[in-house]
Formats: C-alpha cells, sequence, structure tokens
C-alpha cells in the first residue's frame, strides 16, 4: 500500500510548475480570497436592504399585573399583537438605493478581476525573468569554465617560463569577478522564488516552456478592469447624491396592527365594557419642513464626492489608454532587440573564434580575450533575455487592453 502512495505522490515532487498553474494558484491566493469575501458582503448586504422594503410583520405581546383596578385596566391583564408595516413611498430614495448597490456590486466584480490581472501580470514578470536570470547564469558558467581552462592553460606556461605572472593574475580576477556576478544572479533567482512562493501560498519550481499568446484584435476603446471599476463607482456615488434628496419629500408608510386583550378584572361588573380585541389600520405621512439645510449640504457633498470620483475616473481612464499605447510601443521595441540581440550574438561569436585562435598561439593577450569571451556570453544571454522580455511585452499589452491574462498563456 505504502508502494502505492509514493508513485502516486511522487510526480508532485518530480514536475515544477509551469507558468499557467503558477498563475492558477496566484489567482487563489488569500489576497483574492479575502476580496471575495468582502463582494459577497456587498451582495448580503444588498439582499438585506431589498428585504427591508418588503413588508414586514411583528408580533408581540405583555402581561401585567395593577396595583389599583379600574374600568380601563383590569387588575390582571395580557395582550397579544400583530403588526404589519409597509413603507408605501419615501421620497424616491428606494431606487437609488438599489441602483447605488448594483453599481457597486460591479465595480467590486471588475476590482477583483483587476486584482486577478495585477498579480497574473506580476507572475508572468518573475516568470520571464526568472528565465532569463538562467539563461544568464549558465552563460556565467560557460564563461567561467573557458576562464578555468585558460587559467590552467596559462599556469603551465608560467611553469615553464613562457608566460609572465601579470597574466596569471589578470585571469585569476576575471574568474573571481565572475563568480561574484554568478552569486549575484543566483541571489535573484532566489528572490523570485521566494517571491512567488509568497504570491501562491505555495513551494515553488518553475519550469520553462510557457509563452503569451499574442493579441490580435486590439481595440482602441479597449478599458482595463480597474477602469472599469472606476466607472461603476462614479455611478454608485451619482445614486448616491440621488438618494440624499430624498430627504426633501415626504415618507408615507402604511400599518395594520391586531390585538387580543385577555382582561382578568376582579370587578365583575367592569367586563361588560372591556374589550377582547381591537385591529387598528393607519397610513402615516412623515414630512421633514424644514432642518437648517441638513438634507441640500448632504446632497451638496455626496454630489461633490460624485464630481471628484467622475474626475478621477477620466484622469485614470486617459492614463490608461497611454499605458497601452506605451505597451504597443514598447513591443515594437523588444521584437527589434531579439533581430539586434541575433546579429550581436553571431557576430561575437565569430569574433571570439579568431581571438581565442590568436590568444591561444600568443598573437593576441589576454586583455582581447577576456573582452571577446566577455561580449560572446553577454552576447548570448543577451538574446534569451530579450526573447523572454518579448513575452512580458506581449502581457502588457494584454493586461492594459482589459483582457484576462490567463486566458492567453499557453
Amino acid at each position: 500500500m505504502k508502494k502505492i502512495y509514493y508513485i502516486f505522490l511522487t510526480p508532485l515532487f518530480l514536475y515544477g510548475q509551469n507558468l499557467e498553474e503558477l498563475v492558477d494558484l496566484s489567482i487563489q491566493n488569500r489576497l483574492i480570497n479575502a476580496s471575495e469575501q468582502n463582494l459577497e458582503s456587498v451582495k448580503d448586504e444588498y439582499k438585506s436592504v431589498k428585504s427591508g422594503y418588503l413588508p414586514s410583520l411583528d408580533l408581540g405581546g405583555k402581561y401585567g399585573i395593577a396595583e389599583k383596578e379600574t374600568q380601563s385596566l383590569a387588575k390582571k391583564a395580557g395582550s397579544v399583537n400583530a403588526s404589519l408595516n409597509y413603507t408605501l413611498y419615501d421620497g424616491g430614495k428606494k431606487p437609488n438605493v438599489y441602483d447605488s448597490y448594483e453599481s457597486t456590486i460591479k465595480s467590486g466584480e471588475e476590482s477583483l478581476e483587476s486584482l486577478k490581472n495585477e498579480i497574473s501580470l506580476t507572475v508572468i514578470n518573475y516568470y520571464f525573468k526568472y528565465l532569463s536570470l538562467i539563461s544568464q547564469k549558465e552563460a556565467k558558467l560557460k564563461e567561467i569554465e573557458q576562464l578555468e581552462s585558460q587559467l590552467e592553460r596559462l599556469s603551465r606556461f608560467l611553469n615553464a617560463g613562457t608566460t609572465t605572472e601579470d597574466e596569471v593574475q589578470k585571469l585569476i580576477s576575471s574568474v573571481e569577478n565572475s563568480k561574484v556576478t554568478l552569486q549575484e544572479i543566483e541571489l535573484e533567482i532566489i528572490t523570485i522564488l521566494h517571491n512567488l512562493e509568497y504570491i501562491t501560498g505555495n513551494k515553488v519550481d518553475i519550469t520553462a516552456g510557457s509563452n503569451i499568446k499574442e493579441l490580435e484584435d486590439i481595440s482602441k476603446n479597449a478599458q482595463r478592469f480597474d477602469i472599469k471599476s472606476l466607472e461603476f463607482d462614479v455611478q454608485t456615488k451619482l445614486s448616491n447624491a440621488k438618494a440624499q434628496k430624498s430627504g426633501y419629500l415626504p415618507t408615507i408608510t402604511l400599518d395594520n396592527t391586531y390585538s387580543y386583550y385577555d382582561n382578568n378584572f376582579d370587578n365583575k361588573a367592569y367586563e361588560n365594557n372591556a374589550l377582547d380585541h381591537q385591529n387598528i389600520t393607519s397610513a402615516n405621512l412623515s414630512w421633514n419642513i424644514f432642518s437648517f439645510g441638513e438634507t441640500k449640504y448632504k446632497y451638496e457633498s455626496a454630489y461633490k464626492s460624485y464630481l471628484a470620483s467622475k474626475l478621477n475616473y477620466e484622469y485614470e481612464k486617459n492614463k490608461a489608454n497611454v499605458d497601452l499605447q506605451l505597451a504597443l510601443k514598447a513591443y515594437d521595441i523588444a521584437k527589434a532587440k531579439i533581430k539586434s540581440a541575433e546579429a550581436n550574438l553571431k557576430a561575437s561569436e565569430s569574433a571570439y573564434e579568431v581571438i581565442k585562435s590568436k590568444f591561444e598561439n600568443g598573437l593576441v593577450d589576454n586583455v582581447a580575450y577576456l573582452q571577446s569571451l566577455s561580449e560572446k556570453f553577454d552576447a548570448l544571454s543577451q538574446l534569451k533575455t530579450s526573447i523572454n522580455d518579448l513575452e512580458i511585452k506581449k502581457a502588457n499589452i494584454i493586461y492594459n487592453s482589459g483582457k484576462k491574462l490567463e486566458e492567453y498563456i499557453k
């Protein structure tokens, strides 16, 4: 049985997470769960408010013993009552309150999607940054390997007296500098893994091979989820302002109360005049005629809040449009960088082979060799970094176009 158990568990440890799996984990973290709970809280509150506008039925009862009995007050008396209440008109506040909650819920839904997209974009950046660092690490390891090989060769020449001590020391210095750079790269890799573990809430082991689909149809009127959320916020503020105007108008309620009385008189002569039940139906009007401008100031405050929200929405909307245009421009530049990096790698590899041959035959010094070696591996690393950076730029376009990033990962 234990063998079967280990067979099923082994794949969990053998295989790392690709980008799709990392994003799936990240948009199920506690921050997302908290936002979902907040949204559900608003929805439940809205249900409560709507229920408050429906007829309400209240039951009550009492029992008392009087010190002195009168014709209208029995020595011992009990009563049970049922009251049905309904707000017929509240000055027009109800539809605005409903509109406010509905736009608040829509804003919360868009805000939740925005949060998921922001986290997804962060994970995507970490993922491809990690791959770039891995390529830099591999290039640096190969560079160190080449340097140590040449160091070993020069050390033999030094022992044979065919080279100088300073030539060997230059190579030693280059090896040590490269090792320090390698440690810095490894620290960045560890930092990214820790950040991803913090976001996903899981141990992370990244698997390469994921890409971002290119967004083919880019709308000029595209809006990010956070901008849509702000738009619904504006609607909420406007509905809240309109709701304050209800204070200028009357409130009309309908009530019906049925009461049953059980009176126990010591003086039986009083019982003939005592009621055993009563039903009262009433229509009630309440109208605040004057309150020193309370309603006016409440409305003005709410309306100014709406205007501020509207201005903020327009500002953020324009800024988001600029962000999209910049993302598109950055994508074009990223493609050009790949072509440049490919040409640079080809040139540096050719130059390195020539200089390496001359260096080994004593035709050039180690300064030229070290520079050529560094240029070769830098070019190799830069090409892989440029390829990964292009994926990030595609993700930025998708994000700023208001699309769900999780749907564009392959």
